[in-house]
C-alpha cells in the first residue's frame, strides 16, 4: 500500500510551523497510543503518525520530502528518520511513557545506547469514606524491578566488567554509506553484535540474566491527605519500573477509589443523606441528632416542616483537597408514616381530623366493621 502524504496523516497544511506540526501530533496520539487506544489498529496508526511527525519537523528532511516525497526519504533507516527526537519532551504530561518508542515498533535505534527512564506504574487504593475524610496512612505491596543487587545494574558478574564494543566503537551504531539517484545516502542501523548497547559483557550476571534488574515486590508506605475523592492521584516518586542502562527509574501513581457509603452520598466536598422524622416532630417542630462522619449534631426542624425539606448543616461535610475548611451536610428530612396505631393514637387522630375540618372515611378492619354492626 502507497503511504499516505505525511501533511495529510498529521492534518496540517504543507506550510505549517513546528509548532503547529507538534501540536497535531500531540493531539493524534493521545488517541492513537497503543497504550490508551482501543482501535485495533492503533499500533500502525501511532507508527504512521510518528513517523510524519519526526520527518517533518527536522528541517534538512522535510526539504527533502517537500522536493521528492517519499522518494527523497530513500535509503534513510528508521533510527535515522527518528535520530535526535526527544520523544519524552513531546509527550511530557499526556500521561503515558513512550521512552521505548523504538522497541515498540521494533525499530531498534541508538537512543538504546543512552539511558532510559522507567516507565510509570498504577495501583488503585480502595478506601473508606470515613478514611477519605480523615486521611489514612497505609503499607502497599507493588511488584516492579529494582536493580540487581547482586551486580547493581552492571549486567556483569561481580568481578568481571564491560569492553567496548570493536564493531560499532561504543556508537551502538553501524553506518553505511552508499550512492543513490538522489546522491549519497547515511544508512544508521543497531549494531548487530551489542545490539545498541556500545558494549559486551564479558560475563553475563547470572542473578538478573545480563539484565541488570530483578522483580521484586516492595512494601511502600502511602499517606493519603483528607479530602481525597475516587479518581485522585498520589505520586511516589522513584517507585515505578527500574530505568535502563543507569536512567531514573519511573514514578508510582497510587490511584484513590472511595467505597459507597450507606448512610452518605458524596458530590465534591458535600454530604447528602437522609433523615425520618415522624409526623407529630413535624407539625410542632423538634430538635434532632444527625450523624456526620465526624460525630453526631443537633439539627433543629422547624413546626410545620413539609416532608422532602433539606437543611444544611454548615462545615460537616469532605475536607477540601486543596484548600483549608469543610463542605456542607444536606439532610432531607422525610415524614414518616405509623404502620400501626394504638386505639388511643387513633381516637386522638380522628379529634384531630374533626377540629381540623378534614372528613376522614377509614377503611375500617374486621373487627371494627363486626363492633358497628353490634351496636346498630
Amino acid at each position: 500500500m502507497a503511504k499516505r502524504d505525511y501533511y495529510e496523516v498529521l492534518g496540517v497544511d504543507r506550510g505549517a510551523d513546528k509548532k503547529e506540526i507538534k501540536k497535531a501530533y500531540r493531539r493524534l496520539a493521545r488517541k492513537y497510543h497503543p497504550d490508551v487506544s482501543d482501535d485495533p489498529d492503533a499500533a500502525e496508526k501511532f507508527k504512521e503518525i510518528s513517523e510524519a511527525y519526526a520527518v517533518l519537523s527536522d528541517d534538512e528532511k522535510r526539504r527533502r520530502y517537500d522536493q521528492f516525497g517519499h522518494a527523497g526519504m530513500e535509503g534513510f533507516s528508521q533510527e535515522d528518520i527518528f535520530n535526535n527526537i526527544n520523544f519524552e519532551d513531546i509527550f511530557s504530561g499526556l500521561g503515558f511513557d513512550i521512552g521505548n518508542i523504538f522497541d515498540m515498533f521494533g525499530f531498534g535505534g541508538g537512543r538504546r545506547h543512552g539511558p532510559q527512564r522507567g516507565a510509570d506504574l498504577t495501583y488503585t487504593l480502595e478506601i473508606s469514606l470515613e478514611d477519605a475524610y480523615s486521611g489514612l496512612e497505609t503499607d502497599i505491596r507493588v511488584p516492579h524491578t529494582k536493580k540487581c543487587p547482586v551486580c547493581h545494574g552492571s549486567r556483569a558478574e561481580p568481578g568481571t566488567g564491560t569492553r567496548t564494543c570493536s564493531t560499532c566503537g561504543g556508537s551502538g551504531q553501524v553506518r553505511q554509506v552508499r550512492n543513490t539517484i538522489l546522491g549519497q545516502m547515511m544508512n544508521i542501523t543497531t549494531c548487530p553484535d551489542c545490539h545498541g548497547e556500545g558494549t559486551i559483557v564479558e560475563k553475563p550476571c547470572s542473578n538478573c540474566n545480563s539484565k541488570g534488574v530483578v522483580r521484586k515486590t516492595s512494601t511502600i508506605h502511602v499517606k493519603v491527605p483528607p479530602g481525597v475523592e475516587t479518581g485522585s492521584r498520589l505520586r511516589i516518586p522513584g517507585e515505578g519500573e527500574m530505568g535502563l542502562r543507569g536512567g531514573e527509574p519511573g514514578d508510582l501513581y497510587v490511584v484513590i477509589k472511595v467505597k459507597p457509603h450507606s448512610i452518605f452520598r458524596r458530590e465534591g466536598a458535600n454530604l447528602y443523606t437522609e433523615k425520618p422524622i415522624s409526623f407529630v416532630q413535624a407539625a410542632l417542630g423538634d430538635t434532632v441528632e444527625v450523624p456526620t462522619l465526624d460525630r453526631p449534631v443537633q439539627l433543629k426542624i422547624p413546626a410545620g416542616t413539609q416532608s422532602g425539606t433539606t437543611f444544611r448543616v454548615k462545615g460537616h461535610g469532605m475536607p477540601h483537597l486543596k484548600w483549608n475548611g469543610y463542605g456542607n451536610l444536606y439532610v432531607k428530612v422525610k415524614v414518616v408514616t405509623p404502620r400501626k396505631l394504638t386505639p388511643k393514637q387513633k381516637e386522638l387522630l380522628r379529634e384531630f381530623a374533626s377540629i381540623s375540618g378534614d372528613e376522614i372515611h377509614e377503611d375500617k378492619g374486621f373487627f371494627d366493621k363486626v363492633k358497628d354492626a353490634i351496636i346498630h
